[in-house]
């Protein structure tokens, strides 16, 4: 096991923050990986993945393991669906692009979606109508302080709107070493219905033209994605800075009275979800800049490092960003961002 000391994190956040580790390590197998839960077996550690949904406050005092497990594994075939296995530190994209190449349906609405594979089922990922938990199968996880390993069923991980047990009472206590999916088998049948109902995808696939297809919804995606959302190599940001509020009927009722033009889309009878973009971009914050950190010119829900903010500066225009929305509209936005102050 090698330990590099005071160990730049840079390049291993999207927000691109000037951060460091106390200590850091980069298991590559289930063994390399034990072996460092182990020597750490007396101090909370820190677990990294693709730094894609994470805001690092101030340099990481917490020892750093950064998983980098490889592999993808089709486990099972049934008559009609597959299911593949997937190391946490594979890409996510790169995963739904080999599921594309595979003629494998259901995360191709999930395209483009930063971070690694053991980093999605805690955030419960989802884009365009589509969330993690709709082809979740299990996750192997391993138990911090025993090194015991288990797998963890759909109904275990207690999946809400952006939200898992990883964030609520197992939050520290597991590591995700991999997941397995259940995902349709075009090779096999032709009864998969994709999913194409979400305004802007639709608008895009019309533009597209042609046959639709999991190839197609896939290349939609990335568009729109593209378009919207900042490159990390080129722009630090992490993507959606903040949750799409949910709130009650009555309350957007009320709401609607004083402001007819709010969009909404309807969540259950007795709620709906507004779009944060939105309130933030009637806020005034789009293209904002405070120094280097500021809002997206394209996408207000973004927020960015346009070079050498610190992750307290970004946290600084978040803060404004609620108060904002608070003050105007009577509407809490929580972070969707891990804020990472260790």
């Amino acid at each position: 096991m090698v330990i590099k000391h005071h160990f730049p994190l840079k390049e291993h956040n999207t927000f691109g923050i000037s951060a460091f580790a106390k200590a850091y390590t980069a298991p590559a197998s289930i063994l390399e990986l034990k072996e460092a839960l182990g020597y750490y077996h007396d101090q909370d550690v820190f677990l990294l993945g693709g730094g894609s949904n994470m805001l690092l406050i101030n340099d990481v005092q917490k020892p750093v393991i950064h998983l980098l497990l490889k592999g993808i594994e089709i486990t099972q075939t049934g008559e009609n669906d597959v299911y593949v296995k997937v190391m946490a530190g594979e890409n996510w994209h790169d995963f739904v692009l080999y599921c594309i190449e595979k003629n494998f349906a259901g995360i191709e609405n999930l395209s483009l979606i930063p971070g690694n594979v053991g980093t999605s089922p805690i955030q419960n990922i989802g884009a365009y109508g589509v969330e993690l938990k709709d082809t979740f199968d299990s996750c192997n996880i391993i138990d911090i302080k025993t090194l015991e390993e288990k797998t963890l069923s759909l109904t275990d991980c207690k999946f809400g709107y952006r939200d898992s047990i990883f964030k609520n009472e197992a939050a520290g206590k597991y590591v995700i070493t991999s997941v397995t999916f259940k995902l349709a088998n075009l090779n096999k049948t032709n009864e998969y219905e994709l999913k194409t109902s979400y305004g802007a995808l639709q608008e895009e696939l019309e533009r597209l033209g042609g046959d639709l297809s999991i190839q197609k919804v896939s290349q939609a995606v990335s568009k729109i994605r593209s378009t919207k959302l900042p490159d990390p190599k080129i722009l630090g940001n992490s993507g959606s800075f903040f949750k799409n509020p949910v709130i009650k009927k009555s309350e957007y009722e009320d709401l609607i009275r004083m402001h007819p033009e709010m969009p909404s889309y309807q969540v259950d009878e007795e709620h709906v979800k507004i779009p944060a973009g939105w309130l933030i971009d009637q806020c005034g914050f789009k293209g904002k800049r405070y120094g280097d950190a500021g809002v997206h010119d394209k996408q207000a829900l973004v927020l960015v490092n346009h070079g050498n903010a610190t992750g307290k500066e970004i946290l600084e225009v978040a803060h404004k960003v609620q108060k904002a929305v608070h003050d105007r509209y009577g509407i809490k936005i929580d972070t969707e961002v891990n804020l990472i102050d260790l």
